[in-house]
């Protein structure tokens, strides 16, 4: 059972809603698109409440920290994947923004592992804003206009960055990390 509070409580809703966006994405229903959208920015805010209210109220949990990021990566990949199947982003951007996701979430999980830990930057949060606001717009817009696909360019080349910037930030904290060790390991020999 996980510790029960406001913030992992949205966590656990907002995983709820990945099956509600797919069916809403992918049936043939009436408003559905609309549906979607909704559902789409109700998730996705619960992500930006969910991460104010543990830390303003420090009530920051290890379930958190470890669904809260997945909760993030089940909502986007599952509109990625939908919105590839019905034709409405190629497959590539889908393919590019999911593998950095994975990539950095492999690389965070084996930081944790040798004690490193690296908190979102803030050209992560710019990427993950992006990433929103561009399936939100494929979601939501029809016919691909011209700047909903200028917006997924820039959501890519985003993505990308950030995961560059993530991978060499995590190297840089991995060596400092080893530095100290070997130099307390001196000190103390």
């Amino acid at each position: 059972m996980f510790p029960v509070n406001l913030p992992n409580a949205l966590t656990v809703v907002r995983i709820m809603l990945v099956p509600v966006l797919i069916v809403a994405l992918l049936g043939n229903t009436p408003g559905g698109d609309v549906l979607a959208a909704v559902v789409f920015a109700l998730a996705s805010l619960t992500d930006f409440i969910d991460g104010y209210l543990a830390r303003a109220r420090d009530s920051i949990t290890t379930f958190g920290k470890l669904m809260d990021p997945l909760a993030d990566k089940l909502l986007i990949v599952a509109a990625l994947i939908s919105l590839v199947s019905l034709h409405r982003l190629a497959p590539w951007v889908a393919m590019v923004i999911i593998t950095r996701e994975l990539a950095v979430t492999v690389l965070r999980l084996g930081a944790t592992q040798a004690g490193v830990v690296m908190s979102a930057s803030f050209f992560g949060k710019v990427k993950t804003c992006l990433q929103i606001a561009a399936i939100l717009s494929v979601i939501a817009v029809h016919g691909n206009p011209a700047w909903v696909q200028a917006l997924l360019y820039v959501t890519v080349l985003v993505t990308v960055l950030s995961g560059l910037d993530y991978f060499f930030g995590l190297r840089k904290r991995i060596q400092q990390a080893e530095g100290a060790a070997a130099g307390g390991g001196q000190a103390g020999g």
